[in-house]
């Protein structure tokens, strides 16, 4: 990162009185995100010193200090089980890291906050080891336990994967038999995370005892949590307080009183009393479905520290992470992927490995019919993670093979239609047992934009107009068109659990569309920015130009009307049916 950028973030900063800055080493920017431009958009070559780059962690810390002093309270990352830059790491341990810790805790950080994890025993090695090592810098700086809640099975795998977080065998082998379950795992993950934090707090401390969630925007599971482990001091006062403006500003790192300057406005809360008492108070008080809930329309709040067992259908949506087949309107919307340094699920040298450099549509037609077979690759670029496909696509396998096969339409998502299938069934099943769930059958996939424009848009608008089936497609320009209304929401995956109203599990709508469709192309560029190939990446980028996003639901899922969505493809397919 250069250094008018960080120059504009921690003056921003200072303006609005934040003074706690967690610095990080973080993804390597895009460039073209990043660049300096003059006014007469030259890049800025001639004032060197406004563009010193930011490596690592411990340059920002330097750079802080050296700039603004001891105004900032600085922290800095750290890793329990130990860092590394690789999906698969052939070598990770925290003793490698220590060396650098050691650095950039010298160079002026107040804390440290680690990654998450979920090994106890782990993370009190690695607190024993700082705390005695023989520098003493780790003697009495505060160490805050990163912690992630489990919300879902799925989004625990991917973040575990992205991260190098272990999940130890026991954690595992209660989790594995309710992977489905999505309010049995969040339970399970609560009474893991308490002994985690009981086992911490039971650790003597130097100074307070604090803790960082990694909460995904999602409040519920937090909320138990703090409760559970007495986290929140009682109140020791009528619960009121009262807003004083321009009033002496606290240093938060050292205690010491700053006075405010006179063109600075500083805002605290203090408690009331009969000598400050004022009028105006306020109270104290992906390739398949990955079933998540998500929401209704009128989402409302419940108390925060209400059982996850009795969340009504109204808070759903903001209890699960929802995924990119979720409501773009939750909080909670997409998935995890922070941790990644791009959307690809693999390293540059892995998706060389993977998926070659291919410069022709047959190569890369070939890479979807191998995938979809079973054979390698077993993941591609907008795969969640390296599992094996899911058992639903057998069902559907020789549909989607002949998509992609005859027409060179490349499907990166689809799910069969079901009709009231027990919850606990192996392959459709989800959620609590003695429950049914159902599925409206849909395909996502990339196509040429002649075959869109020429072929495909006409025949699915037809079947739009018959109210046989919904379309949402999109391109690398931002543009989207659809069959559907402003508004319109659709269900395509839903159950019906005992003591329950209808739950909504997958859902397809087009705010959420269009953000998918900006990370699905952005794959076809980061694909290309992989290969070594110069034709490679002219070919891929070309694919990213020349082709459209499509999201085709049919609105069939009873047994005998669950092929129609197929038909109609397959009707499509007829029309000046040669390959592409």
């Amino acid at each position: 990162m250069r250094r008018k950028v960080v120059d504009e973030a921690l003056d921003e900063a200072k303006a609005i009185g934040l003074r706690n800055i967690l610095a990080l080493r973080g993804d390597p920017p895009r460039d073209e995100e990043y660049r300096l431009d003059t006014e007469d958009g030259q890049e800025e070559k001639d004032v060197e010193a406004n563009n010193e780059v930011f490596v690592w962690a411990i340059d920002l810390v330097r750079y802080i200090r050296r700039r603004h002093g001891d105004y900032f309270c600085i922290g800095v990352a750290t890793y329990p089980e130990g860092h590394a830059d690789e999906s698969h790491p052939a070598e990770q341990s925290f003793e490698h890291d220590l060396p650098y810790l050691i650095e950039k805790t010298k160079a002026g950080a107040d804390f440290l906050m680690t990654q998450l994890f979920y090994d106890f025993n782990a993370y009190s090695k690695f607190e024993k080891t700082l705390r005695e090592h023989e520098s003493g810098v780790f003697k009495d700086i505060p160490i805050i336990p990163g912690l992630m809640p489990i919300q879902n099975y799925q989004i625990l795998k991917r973040t575990t994967v992205l991260s190098h977080c272990k999940i130890p065998s026991a954690l595992l082998e209660k989790l594995d038999p309710i992977k489905a379950d999505d309010e049995a795992v969040k339970q399970v993950g609560i009474n893991a995370l308490t002994e985690i934090i009981q086992g911490i707090k039971a650790v003597e401390s130097k100074g307070p005892r604090g803790f960082h969630f990694y909460t995904l925007n999602l409040e519920k599971v937090v909320s138990s949590l703090l409760k559970n482990n007495d986290l929140i001091p009682p109140d020791t006062d009528d619960g009121e307080y009262a807003i004083e403006e321009s009033v002496v500003a606290i240093d938060g790192v050292n205690g010491t009183a700053n006075p405010p300057s006179e063109d600075a406005s500083y805002l605290r809360i203090l408690p009331k009393t009969s000598q400050n008492r004022r009028p105006s108070s306020v109270s104290s008080n992906r390739l398949t479905t990955l079933h998540r809930s998500s929401s209704p329309t009128n989402a409302t709040q419940l108390a925060t520290n209400q059982s996850v067992t009795t969340v009504s259908r109204e808070a759903a949506w903001d209890d699960f992470p929802n995924g990119r087949f979720g409501d773009a309107r939750s909080p909670a919307f997409g998935t995890p992927t922070s941790y990644s340094p791009s959307p690809l699920p693999c390293t540059p040298a892995q998706a060389r490995l993977l998926w070659g450099e291919p410069t022709t549509t047959a190569a890369i037609t070939s890479l979807f019919t191998a995938h979809l077979a079973g054979r390698s690759p077993r993941l591609l670029p907008w795969s969640d993670d390296s599992s094996d496909l899911s058992p639903e696509t057998a069902l559907i396998r020789q549909h989607l093979t002949a998509l992609t096969e005859h027409r060179n339409w490349w499907t990166i998502a689809s799910q069969p239609a079901v009709d009231s299938v027990p919850s606990t069934d192996p392959v459709h099943g989800w959620g609590p047992p003695g429950g049914f769930v159902f599925q409206k059958p849909f395909v996502e996939f990339f196509l040429s934009s002649s075959d869109w424009e020429d072929v495909l848009r006409p025949h699915l608008q037809q079947a739009a107009d018959r109210g046989e089936a919904s379309w949402y497609a999109g391109n690398a320009r931002g543009a989207v068109e659809t069959s559907e209304p402003v508004g319109a929401v659709h269900s395509v995956t839903w159950g019906s659990f005992k003591g329950k109203e209808i739950t909504t599990a997958t859902m397809v709508e087009e705010m959420s569309f269009r953000t998918w469709c900006e990370e699905a192309f952005g794959r076809w560029e980061q694909w290309a920015r992989c290969c070594r190939d110069g034709r490679a990446r002219r070919f891929l980028r070309q694919c990213y130009d020349g082709t459209w996003l499509v999201n085709f639901i049919g609105h069939g899922y009873v047994r005998e009307e669950g092929g129609r969505l197929w038909e109609i493809l397959q009707e499509a397919r007829g029309v000046n049916g040669r390959k592409s």
